[in-house]
């Protein structure tokens, strides 16, 4: 049998490794990591989201936190086998402290670490009831007054909220807040989901009749609940709202829909929540120890404040209150914005026999779909990944395991070989004067997204109309002001119009903050989301995680949840245990809480 020598390299570093930690040699341990190495750790031994640059951070990091989660034991995952590729060996591994278990991925270059994930799966003596611990659902035998699991189920709903209080409660039941409600289910945290629609996935069926996601299949499945093997790659927006309806019922989350979030306050001495809330019209008092704002990653809408919007005869409205086309065949739209609403509205506009122009005052990000789905995610998120063993899981982790100082290296021969692939693609768009851009160090899509969350597209066919001219564009100009039935552009265009759609983004989550709870807090908590990158819309000093989001902040007890569906099911399962770790009282110390540099 041949030995693998990889193996061999990375068990040898993880036993010196689980060595110095044994011995309390924080700066010996920081030694087996390149100068420049990384440590990202995801709850395990930092009880934060937490990426740890440079020897120097890992020793301080150490010193803080090992005699919290003594003993550690680091070991090759269980049938795992080490690999290398240009001069990396990798592998996957198991993590094990005084309080949890978790899993990781380490890469090592030249025998030296150079990026060491490390992440938290379960809580010891609280694990999830799955597998070997799956509840037994039947209660056999003879029982008097035997309870049925309907009315067991029907007896929670009446009670919680009511006649005992949650430890936590979710504000906002789209997918986000339905994932983490499902993770909390399992761990048996008691939660209540607020959601102001009547119906989970109302968010999405709400929405411009067209939608679908731009993000296929493998990369949007829920926790626990996969999507099955014939669904689209591509899921139209009421079969999204009709799954999420589907999975909040048969994961028996306790959803509070046609309820409204009134205000809400912190009680320091008490360590309590007060939430008003009017569910159904009637007013309901709460009183949770955590509250988490899952109120969707893009935040409150922008709306802008454009002169003449007073007098304009015609309709306006922000793209998340646009309802489709229907209404406007033969009339004249204008769509202000150039991302993916604006693309997607202006598409669906056109189809429906609309004048459309869509007006882009800044540069955006074009990808095609097609391209994006071959070369930035084939490998882990796609059919070719599946056949070749990359479960959900794993390719949630790799994709977790580069730290985010380095990504930008990743993503940008990527992004070079989808600019040479659709070259002509590009030109055709430029020679409408559509305004491209790959990013400020042309690290293309991923990176603008968790810098910012904003500011691409991803082309499903609306760039071949921009670019044929049945979509009229209008680049490199603003809006001056709006007259009674036009808009008139800083380059003295004037646009006439019957509705102009604003499609303008999105504020900073905290904004929610400000609106339920004060701005005082709002303010405590500073900006949320974006890495601290110095590039457009993520001001610096660097971060090195998401701000915010999933992880403490400096209101205590309030906690940020949101992102793509990717991110609510990966992430959500960190911040479902530091939610338990907490209702059980047991230690967290926090290590490098992140600073407030931005309020908004």
């Amino acid at each position: 049998m041949t030995t693998n020598p990889h193996q061999h390299t990375v068990a040898a570093l993880l036993e010196q490794l689980e060595g110095a930690l044994r011995e309390h040699d924080v700066d010996g341990a920081a030694q087996l990591f390149e100068d420049d190495g990384y440590w990202r750790d995801l709850v395990l031994f930092t009880w934060n989201l937490k990426t740890l640059e440079g020897r120097a951070q890992i020793a301080a990091m150490l010193a803080s936190q090992l005699s919290a989660v003594q003993p550690v034991t680091i070991r090759i995952a269980e049938g795992e086998q080490a690999s290398e590729a240009a001069g990396v060996t990798q592998c996957w591994i198991t993590v094990e402290t005084s309080v949890a278990r978790g899993v990781g991925f380490i890469r090592i270059r030249d025998g030296k670490i150079w990026t060491l994930l490390t992440t938290m799966s379960e809580l010891k003596g609280h694990e999830e009831a799955k597998g070997s611990r799956r509840p037994m659902g039947a209660e056999h035998g003879a029982h008097t007054n035997r309870s049925s699991w309907l009315e067991q189920r029907e007896r929670e709903a009446a009670e919680l909220g009511y006649a005992r209080q949650p430890y936590c409660v979710i504000i906002g039941g789209g997918q986000g807040g339905i994932a983490l409600g499902a993770r909390l289910r399992q761990l048996n945290v008691p939660t209540i989901i607020i959601e102001k629609n009547a119906r989970p996935g109302d968010s999405w069926r709400k929405r411009y009749k067209s939608l679908c996601l731009h993000d296929p299949v493998w990369y949007d499945h829920m926790p626990y609940i996969p999507f099955p093997d014939n669904w689209p790659v591509f899921t139209p927006k009421d079969k999204v709202g009709d799954w999420l309806e589907m999975y909040t019922r048969v994961m028996e989350l306790n959803y509070w829909g046609s309820t409204s979030c009134e205000s809400a306050s912190f009680d320091e001495a008490s360590g309590e929540w007060t939430v008003k809330v009017v569910r159904d019209g009637q007013p309901v008092t709460l009183t949770p120890k955590q509250l988490v704002l899952a109120t969707g990653m893009s935040g409150k809408a922008n709306m802008p404040n454009f002169k003449g919007m007073d007098i304009f005869q015609g309709e306006q409205q922000h793209s998340s209150q646009h309802p489709g086309p229907d209404a406007y065949a033969g009339k004249k739209v204008v769509v202000i914005g150039a991302n993916n609403s604006a693309h997607d509205i202006c598409a669906a506009l056109w189809e429906a026999g609309v004048d459309v122009t869509m007006v882009q005052r800044s540069s955006t990000h074009i990808v095609k779909s097609d391209s994006l789905m071959d070369l930035a995610l084939g490998d882990l998120y796609s059919e070719r990944a599946l056949a070749a063993g990359m479960t959900t899981a794993k390719a949630d982790l790799t994709f977790a395991s580069i730290p985010y100082k380095i990504l930008a290296d990743f993503q940008k021969p990527v992004f070079r070989a989808i600019r040479e692939r659709d070259a002509d693609f590009y030109a055709r768009l430029e020679e409408k004067g559509f305004m491209l851009d790959f990013g400020d160090d042309d690290s293309g899509l991923f990176m603008k997204y968790l810098r910012r969350g904003s500011g691409y597209y991803i082309d499903v066919g609306a760039s071949e109309l921009v670019a044929e001219g049945k979509i009229k564009l209008k680049s490199g100009v603003g809006v001056k002001e709006l007259k009674t039935h036009s808009v008139l552009l800083t380059d003295g265009t004037e646009l006439p119009a019957d509705l102009v759609v604003y499609a303008t983004g999105y504020g900073s989550m905290n904004g929610w903050a400000a609106d339920l709870i004060s701005q005082e807090v709002a303010n405590k908590v500073g900006k949320v989301w974006g890495l601290g990158s110095n590039t457009t819309k993520d001001p610096g000093p660097w971060e090195g995680e998401q701000r915010n989001m999933w992880k403490p902040t400096q209101q205590q007890a309030l906690w940020f949840h949101g992102g793509n569906l990717h991110q609510s099911r990966h992430y959500s399962q960190y911040l479902s245990l530091q939610l338990k770790a907490r209702m059980e009282g047991l230690e967290t110390p926090v290590y490098g809480q992140q600073q407030v540099h931005h309020l908004s």
